[in-house]
């Protein structure tokens, strides 16, 4: 078994125990592989274990290794992304992680338009911590911006992410994780048409295990599968 064949399957594991540890069903957590500045050849590898899901930062790089793979797998763009960068995408990502403005969520509804595609799942991106350095749209405003992108037909907005302050402690992280599962509850209490609140995008290698304690059904891992960048 190849290092990241091992690796895959200790996260796996991970998952699996996670979900006991909080009474969940396995199923009902995905494993997005964030295979971003490694090589493509690392990414085949993990597809070789089994591994379908992966998520990229950068809009070229996601590109790039999209042509070098299968089309059975599937691509999220996890990281900021740039409104003028969106035309790449549509027929190569599944999912957007990264909404977090209304101008941004028209381009994608442009672009998606403009390619006749299937409408675009995306995950509006939210910052509980109300970090200077992170992106997103607060607490406050989520709702009200979530009321205008689900008037947009070419987008479909499946859930929420978060990314939380780093902690040495990963249960310093939990109330940041509960936050966001509570504030989908309260969205989806709105019964907004055409807004799902299915997915919850949240937790990294250091601290996934808290975040599916707290509802995490995609959980985005890379240095614990490729190693450091």
């Amino acid at each position: 078994m190849s290092r990241i064949a091992d690796n895959l399957a200790t996260v796996q594991a991970r998952i699996r125990q996670a979900c006991v540890v909080s009474g969940r069903d396995p199923a009902s957590v995905h494993l997005v592989a964030v295979s971003k500045l490694h090589p493509a050849s690392v990414v085949i590898e993990a597809t070789a274990s089994g591994q379908q899901i992966f998520g990229e930062n950068y809009v070229q790089e996601l590109c790039d290794k999209a042509e070098q793979l299968p089309c059975s797998v599937e691509w999220h763009m996890i990281g900021h992304l740039q409104s003028n960068k969106v035309k790449y995408l549509p027929g190569i990502v599944s999912m957007i992680h990264t909404v977090d403005r209304l101008s941004l969520a028209q381009e994608i509804d442009r672009q998606w338009r403009n390619k006749q595609d299937a409408s675009c799942a995306v995950l509006v991106q939210v910052n509980v911590s109300g970090e200077a350095t992170k992106s997103g749209t607060t607490t406050a405003d989520a709702l009200e911006l979530i009321r205008a992108i689900a008037l947009l037909p070419n987008i479909s907005i499946r859930g929420l992410m978060t990314m939380p302050p780093f902690f040495d402690d990963p249960e310093a992280a939990r109330p940041y994780f509960r936050e966001l599962r509570q504030l989908a509850d309260q969205i989806r209490n709105e019964q907004i048409p055409g807004v799902e609140m299915a997915e919850l995008s949240m937790g990294m290698s250091g601290d996934f295990e808290v975040a599916i304690e707290e509802g995490a059904t995609l959980v985005r891992v890379g240095t614990a599968i490729f190693g450091e960048r």
